[in-house]
């Protein structure tokens, strides 16, 4: 599963990329004023979600889907989080055990300004967004859920990524007083999770702080999560404690867990079946019992602005 190291992108790879992916971002934006224009014909977005007051100076973002949102309840009763449980209700039932303020996360490695940071350090200097992004999991359902966050870039830009880092590690807070699932050893916790570094950098991947106009819950990873739009969801770690910048490929719990089914990538992608299902449709939570399942796109609809991270890479065999 690993790159080998002449086709791992540089620093200087990802700050071209980033250019490329800004320069894509901008296009959209102006895309995204004429829509503004376009609202008083009734082409826009549903007013109801244009009115919503948006929390700590968030703003809307040309990144956005226009799909309907899902409901606060679809969104926050059904989740996988092992570590309150393995039922989808199990984590909204259980969550409300884990202590969440204060909160701190180790940012190390391969860093400039290494150390331990509280959530206001983190949250300071940062613009807060919406971004409604589809959010396919793996298991063949989908939902639409409008994230408040900032882009994971600005964090790691401000904490210096060095030149030699190539990967970006992630680790979910373990706590086991407060989380009754972790005495079941599905998984070998706690849990992890991990970018390349132009993945980390992108500005569709952020980190989440709130759902709608509200913090974020527990059971959907509060108070910091990641969020990579175009993956799987459970490449989208919850409750993040460590961040640590490397130089090779970090374990991904999934991955490590059950190689054969779970890969480092993660990329939705409707050609590549799990070996128990088809990826080809999904279930969109809110439709129905007997609603009929939809498409699901090639990654999850945001390949114009992705898909040149993958050029070149054999996306059957890198899953």
């Amino acid at each position: 599963m690993r790159r080998t190291k002449p086709t791992d992108p540089t620093w200087s790879d990802v700050l071209q990329q980033r250019r490329e992916a800004s320069g894509r971002m901008h296009r959209r934006a102006m895309l995204a004023g004429a829509g503004a224009m376009a609202a008083g014909l009734g082409l826009a977005r549903p007013a109801p979600l244009m009115a919503r007051s948006l929390p700590n100076g968030a703003r809307p973002s040309a990144f956005s889907t226009s799909e309907d949102p899902n409901s606060w309840e679809e969104i926050t009763t059904y989740n996988n989080f092992y570590e309150f449980g393995l039922d989808k209700s199990d984590p909204a039932r259980n969550a409300h055990r884990m202590t969440i303020d204060p909160w701190a996360v180790v940012i190390d490695g391969l860093v400039d300004r290494p150390g331990t940071y509280d959530l206001a350090d983190i949250l300071h200097g940062q613009q807060l967004e919406e971004r409604i992004y589809r959010f396919r999991c793996v298991e063949g359902w989908s939902r639409i859920v409008p994230w408040i966050g900032f882009e994971l870039a600005g964090l790691l830009n401000r904490i210096g990524v060095q030149p030699s880092a190539r990967y970006v590690a992630f680790e979910t807070l373990l706590r086991p007083e407060e989380m009754p699932g972790v005495n079941r050893r599905v998984i070998d916790w706690p849990y992890r999770e991990g970018l390349r570094l132009d993945e980390a950098m992108h500005p569709l991947t952020i980190m989440a702080t709130g759902i709608l106009d509200q913090d974020l819950p527990n059971q959907n990873g509060a108070p910091l999560r990641l969020v990579v739009p175009w993956k799987y969801g459970f490449k989208s770690i919850k409750s993040i404690v460590r961040i640590t910048l490397t130089e090779d490929q970090p374990h991904a719990t999934w991955e490590a867990t059950q190689p054969r089914e779970y890969g480092f990538y993660a990329n939705v992608n409707p050609d590549v079946d799990h070996p128990r299902w088809s990826q080809a449709t999904e279930r969109r939570i809110g439709d129905g019992l007997f609603a009929r399942r939809r498409p699901t796109l090639m990654f999850n609809g945001y390949g114009e602005e992705v898909a040149d991270l993958y050029a070149g890479m054999d996306l059957r065999r890198h899953f």
